[in-house]
């Protein structure tokens, strides 16, 4: 169990949380959720020792897991190695005992120690160490010739996928785990909601993923009102509980200033006359009644609407015989497909699998996108009538320019624009104020997601090309995009791990697996469904 009491962080005049007192209890797993900003971050910090409470106190257990973010800090280890760190007294006492066994001649005092460190080993399970680390790794689809390499070599949504297992490994009595399932495919992520939902400890989990909050999640654990309230079950109960309580008090609020108002009007009326006691008695009930003022959420939702100049040709996109390969390997070989105005694709699979490779396949000539890293080996694309695309690249804050504002970026791509539109573009995704002239050099990952939202916003195509456009986004601007898709007219493809973002938006999909694509014609849910059989 973790408990938290009486902890108050604030940085400057910005209060993240005033006196919060709770506990996070073993066989419970806890969602933690708030917008960006709200000090979810610096609460786990608090809970794994990282930082201290500017005031309060917390009580956590002796072995705790924690997915590390700094994914460079064990390029020089091994990743069986980098797995085994998770559990940090059984490293060591590894490390120590390989140290004394390398010795030409042992001490008695050698031997001594020696007796010590086989007994850490054996209590901590380190005989079968790489053995329990092995499954780890291949359950986040880590190949077993992988485990012997540095990690190094290995690219970045590997990285995150062993440190995960790190933070696994070793049987910890509370894991922490800030936006596990970043850069984990589709997979790999029901993997790791199936091995938490038998995890018998404290879980606290930062997510942005709403089906994996509400998969995994008994408890969710919501940073707002500048306070940490925890509600019963995942991310949509708490939802529907914090709106029917806020509901619930400002009703109670306007009943109450109706019959302040009412009191009032006596009052005003007869405090010169005869009814002084009936006056007084009033007095005392109006200050009973006095509603105290409702604490302001931080919650902040962007509102995304994308529309279109005008439709696409009934036929928006076709292709015949794609092919595309990096040295020996052939990524996309001979795929073809016809897309009509205003299907909604999926592209599924495994991380590497070739879907980002395919869409810049599709965009070598695509109308409106100039990426000088797009292209194709073999076959033709032909975009149809009137296409126009709108692209949202995996690395996004690439395409933004430096050296400018946010306004006048945007303004670059509509130059008609006046600038009301371009304000009230800004403002849908929460630029508001002097964030219009915040510099494109600042922006934030989620910043820089929102402002490619307006760019789309503002040229309205017909085909929205969109790989992972999920990664730096809070909960609440996943939603938002999610109904702006499912409301677009037009045609999208789309990359992403998000599985109600699939669900709810696709109603076709491409699945990626060993070098074939297969075309499903027809929901996730109904693919999900025959892929099951």
């Amino acid at each position: 169990m973790i408990s938290v009491s009486n902890v108050s962080m604030r940085y400057g005049g910005k209060i993240l949380f005033e006196d919060v007192t709770t506990s996070f209890l073993s066989g419970r797993r806890y969602g933690l959720t708030g917008p960006n900003g709200a000090g979810k971050s610096t609460f786990m910090k608090l809970l794994s020792g990282e930082i201290e409470p500017q005031k309060g106190v917390v009580v956590r257990p002796k072995k705790i897991g924690i997915l590390r973010q700094d994914q460079f800090a064990f390029d020089r280890h091994r990743v069986v190695d980098t797995v085994i760190m998770g559990n940090w007294p059984l490293w060591k006492a590894l490390e120590e005992r390989e140290l004394l066994y390398s010795k030409a001649e042992l001490t008695d005092e050698d031997g001594m120690r020696l007796g010590e460190l086989e007994g850490v080993v054996a209590e901590e399970d380190g005989y079968s160490a790489e053995s329990d680390a092995a499954v780890l790794l291949d359950g986040l689809d880590i190949p077993e010739p992988l485990h012997g390499r540095l990690m190094g070599e290995l690219q970045g949504g590997q990285k995150v996928r062993v440190l995960l297992a790190q933070a696994l490994f070793g049987r910890p009595e509370a894991l922490l785990l800030d936006e596990p399932t970043n850069y984990l495919d589709l997979e790999s992520i029901h993997w790791l909601q199936n091995f938490l939902t038998h995890y018998n400890g404290a879980l606290i989990a930062i997510s942005h993923d709403r089906h994996f909050l509400n998969s995994v999640c008994t408890q969710t654990a919501d940073i707002d009102y500048q306070t940490i309230i925890t509600y019963p079950g995942g991310y949509d109960d708490m939802v529907l509980q914090k709106t029917q309580i806020r509901s619930r008090i400002e009703a109670e609020n306007a009943q109450r200033e109706k019959k302040i108002a009412q009191l009032s009007e006596f009052i005003a009326r007869f405090s010169a006359g005869t009814r002084a006691s009936q006056v007084t008695s009033r007095k005392k009930e109006v200050e009973r009644l006095q509603t105290t003022e409702l604490a302001r959420s931080n919650i902040q939702r962007p509102y995304i609407r994308f529309e279109m100049k005008r439709p696409s040709g009934r036929h928006a996109l076709e292709f015949k015989g794609v092919s595309k390969s990096y040295g020996d390997l052939d990524v996309v070989k001979n795929f073809s497909a016809a897309v009509q105005r205003g299907e909604k694709i999926a592209l599924m699979g495994r991380n590497g699998a070739g879907k980002t490779t395919l869409l810049k396949a599709l965009l070598a000539n695509a109308p409106g996108v100039d990426d000088p890293d797009v292209g194709l080996d073999a076959g033709t694309v032909t975009w149809g009538h009137e296409a126009q695309v709108g692209y949202f690249a995996q690395d996004h804050r690439a395409s933004i320019r430096n050296g400018s504002t946010v306004s006048e970026w945007l303004h670059d791509w509509d130059p008609q624009a006046s600038k009301e539109e371009i304000r009230g573009l800004l403002g849908q995704m929460l630029f508001s104020g002097e964030e219009g002239i915040k510099p494109t050099d600042a922006l934030s990952g989620g910043e820089a997601a929102r402002l490619i939202f307006c760019k789309l916003m503002l040229q309205k195509p017909n085909v929205l090309v969109f790989d992972e456009p999920t990664n730096h986004l809070d909960l609440e601007s996943i939603n938002a995009l999610n109904i702006a898709l499912q409301k677009f007219e037009g045609t999208v493809l789309l990359v992403t791990h998000d599985e109600d973002l699939v669900d709810e938006v696709a109603t076709r999909i491409w699945h990626f697996d060993h070098g074939q694509i297969e075309d499903f014609l027809g929901s996730y849910e109904e693919y999900s469904t025959v892929a099951a059989k």
